[in-house]
């Protein structure tokens, strides 16, 4: 497995172990690929996942946008989301793609899109995250280009 993917699906654990809301709302995404600045997951939808109408809840969307931005990059400052269409219902799958679009000395810039298992655009979400801390901290790791290697920083082998 990629080291990319391997660090990103180990910083996921770390969300869930934490019980807090990632783990209530969504304890079954699933992480698909990583790359440096780029993740891709699956998220099959349950009933705790909808609105009073059966249909995924907006707010889902929005916490996703934060959560994929989050194991990109950073710490938020502002986010939105932006629905294009009805995002399904129990037993769906919905897709979903965050990745870094700018990056500063303390501001990071990610977007997020969700689709359906058609590949069509259901919503999008924008999120600012604050970095300005992390460029020091000693827990940094940095990947290849491709994900497949750690090229600075400890490398741990677990999945």
């Amino acid at each position: 497995m990629a080291a990319c993917l391997r660090f990103t699906r180990r910083v996921w654990r770390s969300f869930l172990d934490n019980q807090g809301h990632d783990s209530a709302c969504f304890p079954n995404l699933k992480i698909e690929s990583a790359v440096p600045g780029s993740i891709h997951v699956s998220l099959k939808i349950e009933d705790r996942n909808l609105n009073r109408v059966r249909t995924v809840h907006g707010g889902l969307l929005a916490s996703l946008t934060d959560t994929l931005g989050s194991l990109a990059i950073g710490v938020s400052t502002d986010i939105g989301t932006s629905f294009v269409k009805g995002a399904g219902t129990t037993g769906d799958v919905l897709f979903a793609k965050g990745f870094v679009v700018g990056l500063g000395r303390s501001l990071a810039y990610t977007r997020v899109e969700f689709m359906n298992s058609n590949g069509q655009l259901l919503a999008f979400g924008h999120h600012t995250k604050y970095i300005g801390k992390s460029h020091d901290n000693p827990k940094n790791v940095k990947f290849s280009e491709d994900g497949e290697t750690v090229t600075e920083g400890e490398d741990i082998k677990e999945d």
